[in-house]
């Protein structure tokens, strides 16, 4: 299928990839002149119409969301028997390749992808879109590192319909929630446990539960409990592991509720390794025990005789006695022991220092600065004087944990247990460049200033990142500068496109000017009048104007006329200068400069749109209506004027009036 146009828009240029449920091609979109990733369903799923049906409503939902950790998709659309989405071209890995190469990921590694995941699930769910396939296989790892899902409402779609396909459960059934392998209802924590089984892979290196078969897994899934990760990894902190453990809970009830609360977890584990994960110690199954009754296995005899009842009391009334006598007893001994206590305590306290003075009751203060906090703490415990550096402070020119200064002058005296304060050096006064990668330059910009820096904004072309986003940063993000750094701020300008020149049309029909126009890799714009489709229809004016230089994929608007056509060379608008009206056809034009206004600022392409109404048929015609680049004014454009009277022409420069005249007729 390479080299096939989709839609009149998307050119497959080579296939990328594949799966049981589509083929994955790079396509360049003709329209917007980037490139995009677009994936045909394979015909086993395009011969289900109650699929496809479900597949284009989720895909289109699924559209909806916009995420900078989610795919995003463009369109969705048929030809033939070809059901395909276009979708945004990420250069990168899948999650389970990188799992692959690398092994189990360090725990921090690890929870940073997490966290990416679970923002994006966040989103989605907030949308009312589960994802219900969440696994290392449909998350994307950019080359800059950046974790992107795809496939929502996908998945939704396939797990929807009623297909079965074979080998095409094996990939999931791994990551599969308990409720989705008994056939449950499905909700947003089961994206939430199958989220917990890619993160167990990815500070482990392999998946909780395997087996011979999608059915032996999906049992393990049920009935089974995972060892723990920490089990598996001792250097995994406790933190992420009950994480893991909590999100991995069978019971719906026990596990994250929402994709909010575990992100917040999982920030929280980044910063806290071993910080407490409440609810992950939950019993899922606390069995019955059957407990004998109080009064089993006692007999009570109620017959008791009446005629022993005084010979009763009398014995109750000696054992009371004899009871009374030992708790005196045992109350003079306890008695004894304290105040032999509290004799023993007075005497160490109050006798002994006297008799023996203590040779540490005073500590001599020396002078500790420009020596490491750490090592002064270290030898003021030996002698019980606490070190505290509460005072932390910028400084250019001392070391990073070395003392400044002192509260306590050298010479004085302290007892044990007293606290020396310390001014100590942070070093130099160092801020962290954001990470705005991917962002509009305008807001990057905002975090480089808010981040105490000067932004520098440079533009070099780039085949993945979207025009008008920010490539990378100079110095690289997360490297500690000093504030008022310039720092480098490369944004995209998109692809770099080569000049072309645009061919003579004038004279030719319609077929033969959109072949020449896509044969110099240019793209068809407008067709004037609008739905023309006569065979002897041909091209009285283009746009842009025949033999000047162009961008590859520039639209070329045309516009037919049914009159014989004149010489091509005639036909072309005159010396701009002489401002005559030209002949071409039955038409007669004149051409007009544009120009840009000096006071407004303007994008990389203003949207030129030009009308004119001749006085004497009263039509109004639509001259142009197309971007132009900015670099390219002032333009002259001809434009058409009736046979007598005055042409009203209007001109718009981004929606905004910048011209209005009329021109005589002669």
């Amino acid at each position: 299928m390479v080299g096939q146009v989709l839609g009149n828009r998307y050119k497959l240029l080579e296939r990328i990839g594949g799966g049981g449920m589509a083929v994955v091609y790079k396509a360049k979109c003709l329209l917007l002149n980037r490139f995009v990733a677009v994936k045909i369903l394979r015909s086993e799923f395009t011969d289900d119409e109650e699929f496809v049906k479900r597949f284009r409503v989720e895909a289109q939902a699924a559209a909806s969301l916009n995420h900078p950790n989610i795919v995003s998709i463009f369109d969705v659309g048929k030809q033939d028997d070809i059901q395909y989405i276009v979708m945004e071209m990420i250069d990168g890995i899948t999650l389970k390749e990188y799992i692959a190469g690398k092994g189990a990921l360090p725990w921090r590694e690890a929870v940073s992808i997490a966290i990416q995941i679970c923002s994006a699930i966040e989103h989605a769910h907030r949308n009312f879109i589960v994802h219900r396939d969440i696994k290392p296989h449909n998350i994307m790892i950019t080359n800059e590192g950046i974790a992107k899902v795809t496939d929502f409402g996908i998945a939704r779609a396939v797990t929807s319909a009623t297909i079965t396909m074979v080998g095409s459960t094996i990939g999931s059934v791994h990551y599969f929630s308990p409720e989705q392998a008994r056939g449950g209802f499905i909700d947003e924590k089961s994206d939430l446990y199958s989220l917990g089984i890619t993160i167990y892979e990815m500070v482990t290196g392999k998946v909780p539960f395997d087996g011979e078969s999608p059915v032996a897994i999906a049992l393990k899934h049920i009935q089974e409990k995972p060892q723990k990760p920490i089990d598996v990894k001792p250097s995994i902190p406790k933190g992420v592991n009950d994480l893991i453990v909590k999100a991995m809970k069978k019971d719906q009830n026990l596990r994250y509720q929402t994709a909010s609360e575990m992100l917040a977890d999982l920030q929280m584990v980044l910063s806290e390794p071993n910080a407490k994960i409440s609810g992950s110690n939950a019993v899922e199954e606390l069995p019955t025990k059957k407990m004998q009754a109080v009064s089993a296995g006692f007999d009570i005899d109620e017959n008791i005789d009446d005629g022993d009842e005084e010979y009763m009391e009398e014995e109750d009334d000696t054992a009371t006695r004899k009871k009374r006598d030992r708790v005196s007893i045992w109350l003079g001994i306890a008695t004894g022991l304290v105040i032999t206590a509290l004799i023993v305590y007075l005497g160490i306290k109050l006798i002994i220092p006297i008799i023996t003075p203590d040779d540490t009751a005073s500590f001599v203060v020396e002078d500790y600065t420009n020596m490491e906090f750490n090592e002064v703490k270290e030898l003021l415990s030996r002698y019980d004087i606490i070190a505290s550096d509460n005072d932390r402070v910028y400084d250019d020119k001392v070391k990073k944990g070395v003392i400044i200064s002192q509260d306590i002058a050298v010479g004085n005296t302290l007892k044990p247990g007293s606290t020396i304060n310390f001014t100590v050096s942070d070093g130099p006064h160092m801020v962290e460049i954001p990470d705005i990668r991917g962002e509009e330059s305008r807001v990057a910009e905002v975090y480089i200033t808010n981040a105490g820096l000067v932004p520098e904004i440079l533009r070099e072309n780039s085949e993945t990142v979207g025009k008008g986003l920010v490539i990378r940063t100079e110095p690289e993000i997360f490297e500690m500068v000093k504030p008022d750094t310039v720092v480098k701020v490369y944004v995209s300008t998109g692809p770099k496109l080569e000049k072309v020149r645009v061919p003579n049309l004038i004279g030719m029909t319609r077929i033969e000017a959109e072949n020449a126009i896509l044969k110099s890799n240019l793209t068809i714009g407008k067709i004037l009048p609008e739905g023309i489709i006569s065979d002897v229809a041909r091209v009285i004016k283009q746009y842009p104007l025949p033999d000047t230089e162009h961008d590859e994929y520039t639209a070329v608007e045309l516009t037919f006329g049914i009159d014989e056509p004149v010489d091509g060379g005639d036909d072309r608008p005159g010396d701009p200068d002489d401002g005559e009206p030209q002949q071409g056809g039955s038409e007669r034009t004149k051409l007009i400069t544009i120009t840009l206004d000096p006071s407004r600022i303007y994008g990389e392409e203003v949207l030129v749109y030009v009308e004119s109404t001749p006085s004497d048929t009263n039509v109004r015609k639509i001259e142009m209506n197309q971007y132009v680049k900015r670099s390219q004014f002032p333009i002259s454009l001809p434009v058409t004027i009736g046979e007598t009277g005055t042409t009203h022409v209007i001109v718009y420069l981004d929606n905004d009036l910048a011209l209005e005249t009329d021109i005589r007729n002669q």
